[in-house]
């Protein structure tokens, strides 16, 4: 198979996984992309993106200034900002805001070796936003242990909804890689607080995976995967592999309402999913149940995983409606462990709920096939690997990983990709979803 065969059909595969397609929307809303340009929905999210909008190109790797990613994602309008080169972007610490809506980021346009971003927290706390095939580092950078200024990867924050994160890859945050959160209480009832926080957000085919234990945070250990904060809503996780994050493989807290669907976990410290809601954070407030669905997901330990620890774990004070199906647990010989635990001082209950809740029309895949069939599809630009993920993908493989505590304890650190650059062609993508068009090399050349 040829690499621009790889790259269409994985794109493609991808693409029908998830379960997306286009619709033909409504009425467009204001500053919108025209309604002909159609709506994609993948989760309960749905969203338009950029599409229709104008095309900006990110031509140089520097952190600001004219031509740079942060210029393009601080525009305005509608638009697909596009890359006409490869490399790392070096943020030193700055962070990534993306605040203005419609506005779809397409790393698979890069040449090889796609784009990398270091030492910086992105955040989104606007709408209609999409982002595919980036890398996301952040890094300690020589800052002092337990300093602060922690970093998640990417997360997205009060008031966001219609976002997907798709095909990207995660590591070395200092707080959480992926997540969604906000405001937990703002409004008069519970259902005002689920408009103030993230709601409608997918996360889907990511690579997660080391989470910085000791590092900056100020709390001291903190190698975190994923936090849903408390009512969040409508957050679909989905076809995602987690390696070697200690916990929040994901975390759900009080009150949030969500799917796990198809992720593979490996080599989690000492908690997989669990669900937390915490009283001392919610006094005065009347507690809400979370409701969760957990459906075709796998869990395999590793060196560092607690022997004996249960796929998902209740903790805290609040209630949850759960329902699980399909869902797998392993130790590193391959014997079953158990799928529910709890917290030593977990006086939460569990309320089965006997039908699970997932957005319409979700490709859902047997846990028993993820193993061999998420890793060739997850992350950033599969059909070019960034050595980083490739080598955290054969560890896994071969039952190796460790929980670590700063970047450089990884045997090939920060890299340092020579830049390169190409010519963006529009004719050579598909500009209403992004995907390669048959019979053109965009991908096939660096």
């Amino acid at each position: 198979m040829t690499l621009k065969t790889l790259a269409l059909s994985t794109l493609a595969l991808a693409a029908a996984l998830i379960g997306g397609d286009a619709r033909a929307a409504g009425p467009a809303p204001a500053a919108a992309p025209s309604a002909s340009a159609g709506i994609t929905t993948r989760g309960w999210t749905a969203t338009q993106g950029g599409r229709g909008g104008r095309i900006i190109k990110v031509t140089t790797l520097a952190a600001a200034g004219p031509g740079s990613l942060a210029e393009a994602i601080a525009a305005t309008g509608p638009r697909i900002v596009v890359f006409e080169v490869g490399g790392v972007i070096d943020m030193a610490g700055q962070p990534l805001k993306i605040t203005q809506p419609f506005l779809t980021l397409a790393g698979q346009t890069a040449p090889d070796p796609g784009v990398t971003i270091l030492k910086a927290e992105t955040t989104i706390s606007t709408h209609d936003v999409v982002i595919q095939h980036l890398s996301f580092r952040p890094g300690e950078f020589g800052r002092p242990k337990k300093g602060g200024g922690d970093q998640d990867a990417i997360s997205a924050l009060g008031g966001a909804r219609d976002v997907i994160v798709d095909h990207c890859s995660f590591s070395w945050a200092t707080d959480e890689n992926l997540s969604a959160s906000g405001p937990r209480f703002d409004g008069k009832t519970p259902e005002e607080w689920r408009k103030a926080t993230s709601h409608r957000i997918t996360y889907s085919h990511n690579l997660i995976y080391e989470g910085l234990g000791n590092s900056v945070h100020e709390k001291g250990e903190h190698s975190k995967g994923s936090l849903i904060h408390d009512n969040t809503s409508q957050v679909l996780i989905y076809g995602n592999v987690y390696v070697s994050n200690r916990q929040r493989n994901a975390l759900f807290k009080g009150g949030a309402q969500g799917a796990m669907v198809n992720n593979y976990i490996f080599n989690p410290g000492d908690r997989a999913v669990h669900y937390n809601l915490l009283d001392k954070e919610w006094v005065g407030q009347p507690w809400q149940n979370g409701r969760l669905t957990l459906v075709g997901n796998a869990l395999r330990h590793g060196p560092s995983t607690v022997p004996g620890m249960a796929f998902f774990t209740m903790l805290g004070q609040g209630d949850l409606e759960l329902h699980m199906t399909d869902n797998l647990a392993h130790d590193t010989q391959g014997r079953p462990v158990p799928l529910l635990g709890n917290g030593p001082t977990t006086t939460g209950k569990i309320i089965v709920a006997p039908k699970a809740d997932l957005p319409p029309g979700l490709v859902v895949r047997s846990a028993a096939d993820l193993a061999r069939e998420l890793p060739p599809l997850v992350g950033a630009r599969p059909w070019a690997r960034d050595p980083l993920d490739a080598r955290v993908l054969a560890d896994m493989s071969q039952g190796r990983g460790k929980l670590i505590d700063s970047e450089v304890e990884n045997a090939l650190g920060y890299p340092r990709h020579a830049p390169t650059r190409r010519p963006f062609n529009a004719d050579a993508w598909n500009l209403d979803d992004m995907s390669p068009k048959a019979g053109w090399t965009a991908l096939a050349k660096p």
